[in-house]
């Protein structure tokens, strides 16, 4: 994912991200920036990779959200310009992601998420609901 990232145009900041709010200390699996030359701004993203391995693709979806939640609440009150965003790769967008309950649970909670080829570690596409 990280290679992929940088193929995009991201650099890499932070590896892991260290999300830090009040007592709790987390780490999200990489940090990325990169330079919007319109703008002459930076977009930062924080990005959490799920392979979704286990045999139950919704366990792993039900854990991933889980995540994806915790650390959203606490980088928009301490990065509020910071995006996250779910990374999963391109064969589990295919054969689980695409099913309607999924993609109806996914628009309704407005999740970003970007699908990447794990063989050519490139990004797919970026994804938001």
């Amino acid at each position: 994912m990280r290679v992929a990232l940088v193929k995009d145009g991201w650099t890499i900041t932070d590896d892991p991200l260290v999300i830090q709010f009040e007592d709790l200390t987390m780490y999200a699996d990489l940090g990325a920036e990169k330079i919007i030359a319109a703008q002459k701004d930076k977009q930062k993203i924080a990005i959490e990779i799920k392979g979704f391995s286990s045999p139950s693709p919704v366990t792993e979806l039900e854990r991933a959200v889980g995540q994806y939640y915790l650390y959203l609440t606490f980088i928009s009150k301490e990065e509020p310009d910071r995006d996250i965003y779910l990374a999963i790769p391109e064969k589990i967008y295919y054969d689980f992601f695409q099913r309607p309950s999924i993609q109806v649970f996914l628009q309704e909670r407005q999740i970003k998420f970007l699908v990447f080829n794990v063989e050519r570690e490139e990004i797919i596409e970026w994804m938001i609901n």
